[in-house]
């Protein structure tokens, strides 16, 4: 990490950025691994129950974030963020209430958890935009490892956490914790001094995304980007609808061992963004946002090795790639896009990558599902790996591997 960014750390406006996005990823892990636990532990839920609250807390995904963007371009980052954390606070302080009374039930944990998800897409939205405001711009790639290492420890940390607070403490006082962090969150964004910017002319929100993605489609680096990642999060999740079948069925794990296998995937995303400053220093930019899709093709290689031998252990190292490899382009691609997007577009642009992205990964799992169902999960397995090779084609087809550094400020 450059000493300038150290130094920008001490400084009240990205220390309290930084504090802020750990403490709200953490909120947002507990609460999402923990409504589950609820539901089946406490309601007798089924998988159709289950199934109908995982969409519920991804479903904001879909339908807030170009939303979340248009605010974003449009008033204070830090208010959209700030405000959205409270929401999440008080929707999961009304967890407990209903407990208490004996009203919970699994559409009201749905109801809930669109609202607790409100804060994670305004976070993902606009915490980005806010980065080149804060930090100069040869700090963008230190900072995002920042924000990102943050991201990849609560994603790895949550489940775990959550499943041991509901059986220690139980599910009210876990619920009272993950709002308590929403409301820290909250707190540290509203003290974050944002300049100002100029308000923008008033007009219709559609004129507003279409500028947004204009934008980005016709530009030379973002929309092989946006195309990588769309590519990428498909092939990602037919080989997620697969995996669990495969391994207990094809690789004769237990469940413990395919808990272990999935734990993987975050010790390597953990791994990748402590690591991904370095990284970016040593190779140049073009081959650093290159590096994450070419280490997905050697992960699915190595799972699709596992259809010959069988192997737990390559299992988990293809997840530990899967991890490692992507969290670098996560930070590489997100610095790319913060440094050639006019200020007055960030936020709009980083809602446009999210949708797509979110977007995608229903269509993977269901293509997965598709054909497990007709042709088995080890057709899954190659399905996904034709994917893979193809988002990685697509960047390196593109002028980004040519960049030698960051190229100029929009």
């Amino acid at each position: 990490m450059s000493k300038n960014l150290q130094h920008h750390q001490m400084r009240p406006a990205f220390r309290r950025l930084a504090w802020s996005n750990l403490i709200a990823q953490s909120a947002d892990q507990v609460g999402l691994a923990a409504a589950p636990m609820v539901a089946v532990l406490v309601l007798g839920a089924g998988a159709g129950s289950t199934g109908l609250l995982t969409a519920a807390q991804t479903l904001p995904f879909l339908l807030l974030s170009f939303p979340a963007g248009v605010i974003a371009d449009r008033a204070a980052r830090r208010s959209l963020m700030a405000l959205a954390e409270a929401l999440r606070s008080l929707a999961l302080l009304s967890l407990p209430v209903l407990i208490a009374l004996g009203w919970l039930s699994v559409p009201a944990l749905a109801v809930i958890g669109f609202a607790a998800a409100t804060g994670t897409v305004a976070f993902s939205v606009a915490a980005p935009a806010l980065v080149p405001a804060l930090v100069p711009r040869q700090d963008f790639a230190a900072a995002n490892s920042r924000l990102e290492l943050a991201r990849s420890t609560a994603f790895a940390a949550g489940p775990a956490l959550a499943g041991a607070l509901v059986g220690w403490i139980g599910a009210s006082p876990t619920f009272i914790l993950a709002a308590a962090l929403s409301a820290a969150a909250a707190a540290l964004l509203i003290g974050i001094p944002e300049p100002k910017r100029p308000p923008p002319a008033p007009r219709h929100i559609v004129a507003d995304l279409k500028e947004g993605a204009g934008f980005v489609w016709q530009h030379h680096w973002l929309r092989p980007i946006l195309l990588t990642a769309v590519a990428w999060n498909l092939s990602w999740f037919v080989l997620q609808a697969a995996f669990v079948p495969y391994a207990v069925h094809r690789l004769g794990l237990s469940a413990s061992g395919v808990g272990m296998t999935l734990a993987v995937y975050g010790v390597g995303m953990v791994t990748g963004a402590l690591l991904a400053t370095r990284i970016t220093a040593w190779l140049s930019f073009g081959s650093a946002v290159a590096l994450g899709p070419l280490v997905s093709v050697a992960a699915i290689a190595v799972m699709v090795a596992t259809l010959q031998w069988p192997s737990g252990i390559l299992a988990g190292l293809s997840f530990f790639l899967f991890g490692a490899g992507p969290i670098v382009w996560v930070i590489s691609s997100t610095t790319l896009r913060q440094a050639v997007t006019p200020e007055a577009l960030l936020g709009r642009v980083s809602a446009l990558f999210m949708t797509a992205n979110t977007g995608a990964r229903p269509i993977g799992a269901a293509l997965g599902g598709l054909i497990g169902a007709g042709y088995g999960t080890e057709a899954c397995i190659v399905v996904a790996c034709i994917g893979f090779l193809i988002q990685a084609a697509i960047i390196l087809r593109s002028a980004i591997t040519g960049l030698a550094r960051l190229p100029a400020a929009a």
